[in-house]
């Protein structure tokens, strides 16, 4: 991957399409970045950019992609607009030599995927999908002690993705919320599943499944459980790791302890060859960076783009993730009552 050329004041000229939920964030982390400027806001409504453009007196504001992208000094493009759009928006911007940062996931299907996958190898240049939680300092953190061997082998991964949230019209909970967890299972493993299962249920809107349980075996003999839901009495950003030395969980609506890590499990015992002793021993916290993980994102985009590093969650990431979501789906329709 080629670095990119800064433009005036030695600052990479960046844009936010999509302005509706997220986008705004988005464009409030690239106004404050070191080494990028945000050149342009784009959204169709005109109320919206009415309302943010005196927040962002530096950008020019449009309702055209086709303008943005003409902009020959514009680097990059941030797209936050309907998962619908995600695919195809990331090919016109790639396909007009602009680096593209796409938010999860990155298209509602593999075959999507794979276009916007293609079109930056053709393009040679950066696609990124904003699978935020792998820039969490505490998901970080937890990878790092798997990794390191520190939990032993991982036997299991299971997570809670839980609220009483916004009902979706156009994603279920498994699209919605999962594409989280998924990113980061995918991640801890260091693998793709072989088998892939899913149950769910679809109570406030027909087709539209509510809470979702799935589950994923990987060759390796990890397996993962996801339960989602936004119809839950509890708001729960919880996933656990379960290896043969140690524990280790990793809650994100923990204000201080974000990641603890538990000396528990089984140990054979000297003296008796095939019996095993249950060892509970220290449970500690270590200290995490409290840094906004959205910030750690746009600077990573940011970064790669000026190095020509690959990001982390790069498009084949992001296919992944898809392809996974994609499984899992299947296995919903097929159960579906």
């Amino acid at each position: 991957m080629t670095p990119a050329t800064n433009g005036p004041q030695g600052q990479l000229a960046l844009a936010v399409v999509g302005l509706g939920y997220w986008g705004p964030n988005l464009a409030r982390n690239i106004d404050s970045a070191a080494g990028a400027r945000l050149a342009w806001c784009c959204d169709a409504d005109t109320g919206v950019r009415d309302r943010l453009e005196p927040m962002f007196a530096g950008a020019r504001f449009t309702d055209s992609l086709d303008e943005l992208l003409a902009d020959e000094d514009l680097d990059g493009v941030l797209l936050a607009t309907p998962v619908n759009t995600h695919a195809e928006l990331a090919v016109r911007v790639l396909e007009a030599g602009k680096h593209c940062f796409v938010e999860k996931p990155l298209a509602q299907s593999v075959a999507g995927a794979q276009r916007a996958v293609d079109a930056a190898s053709k393009s040679g240049r950066i696609l990124m999908v904003g699978h935020l939680l792998q820039y969490h300092p505490g998901v970080r953190k937890l990878a790092e002690l798997v990794a390191s061997g520190e939990l032993g082998a991982v036997h299991y991964i299971y997570t809670n993705r839980l609220n009483l949230g916004q009902l979706r019209a156009d994603e279920n909970a498994l699209w919605s919320l999962g594409a989280h967890d998924v990113s980061v299972v995918l991640d801890l493993a260091g693998e793709e599943p072989s088998e892939l299962d899913a149950r769910g249920e679809c109570y406030m809107r027909p087709g539209i499944e509510d809470v979702v349980f799935a589950y994923l075996r990987f060759p390796s003999g990890i397996t993962a459980h996801l339960h989602l839901s936004w119809l839950d009495p509890h708001k729960e950003r919880r996933l656990t790791v379960v290896g043969s030395r140690r524990m280790a969980t990793f809650d994100d609506m923990e204000l201080e302890r974000k990641l603890t890590i538990y000396d528990k499990g089984f140990d054979e015992k000297a003296d008796s060859w095939g019996e095993y002793i249950t060892r509970s021993g220290d449970v500690t916290s270590p200290r995490i960076a409290n840094a906004e993980p959205l910030r750690l994102e746009c600077e990573h985009f940011i970064h790669c783009i000026q190095s020509g590093e690959t990001p982390r969650s790069d498009g084949q990431s992001g296919l992944r993730v898809v392809r996974v979501l994609e499984g899992l789906q299947a296995a919903l329709d097929r159960t579906r009552r």
